[in-house]
């Protein structure tokens, strides 16, 4: 088969499937993974399909947000690096943050290694293991229920008890929440109820919120609503939404940031 015509069929698998993998490809093609890995780095580069590690994930399907957090860290890196830049260049020495579970909270966590005296909290149970203690004054972890595929506690956005017996509440300078989907008439949605009650949450408890969210998801709808629009100061995102969606966060008084090349 021409590489043209393979990798057309290779964007109709994908689109069909959901998701598939390299060596599933190369065997149903009978060409090398080296082949396969090439053609669906061309369909990225494309726009048509969603590179992870290890495979391709049609553009179109709402469920991979569900998908384990070890997955998610191989789609959409170049754009989560660039939101992740972005969301950085926010925040200043001495701030204090909360920042979501999901890979581009991670990826907002390795880049603060230029700052000093920062106060982070976070229901991701990996940030601890990537961030560089430099740049902490302190760091806590929130409790509750462990979700296993996230990696993300669920529960109250306390700190212990005070000396009167109330739970201690958190308040903060910046809140930098990862969401699944934004739409015009859904706002910012992701797929566990659980999750959608702690962004929101962390939203609240913070004085400005930014939401990072790259361009696979723009006019997508997922099951749980976190917020409308207007809950967010600042949408951090790799690519000009689309028309609709621009002057939806325009009326909404939203400040979109995107990298300068995609401005």
């Amino acid at each position: 088969m021409l590489p043209a015509g393979r990798k057309s069929e290779l964007e109709a698998i994908v689109a069909s499937s959901g998701h598939v993998t390299v060596t599933e490809l190369a065997s149903r093609f009978d060409v090398s993974v080296d082949t396969i890995r090439r053609d669906l780095d061309a369909l990225s580069a494309e726009g048509k399909v969603v590179r992870t590690r290890g495979g391709a994930m049609s553009k179109s399907t709402t469920a991979w947000p569900e998908l384990t957090v070890n997955v998610r860290q191989g789609v959409q890196n170049a754009a989560k690096e660039e939101i992740a830049s972005l969301a950085v260049g926010l925040i200043s020495d001495s701030s204090s943050i909360i920042i979501n579970a999901g890979s581009t909270g991670l990826a907002v966590a390795r880049g603060l290694s230029a700052l000093r005296d920062l106060t982070i909290a976070t229901n991701n149970v990996l940030l601890p293991s990537v961030i560089d203690p430099a740049c902490l004054r302190e760091l806590y972890l929130l409790g509750g229920r462990v979700r296993i595929g996230s990696q993300a506690t669920i529960g109250a956005l306390t700190l212990g008890l005070s000396p009167s017996g109330m739970p201690i509440s958190i308040a903060a300078d910046i809140a930098l929440i990862s969401v699944g989907a934004i739409s015009v008439d859904r706002g910012f949605s992701t797929g566990d109820p659980g999750e959608a009650q702690m962004m929101a949450s962390m939203m609240e408890r913070a004085d400005k919120v930014a939401l990072m969210v790259d361009s696979s998801k723009f006019d997508k709808r997922l099951f749980a609503e976190v917020a409308p629009l207007s809950g967010a100061d600042y949408l951090i995102t790799d690519a000009a939404p689309p028309a609709a969606l621009t002057a939806a966060l325009e009326d909404a008084g939203v400040t979109v940031l995107v990298p300068t090349s995609a401005a």
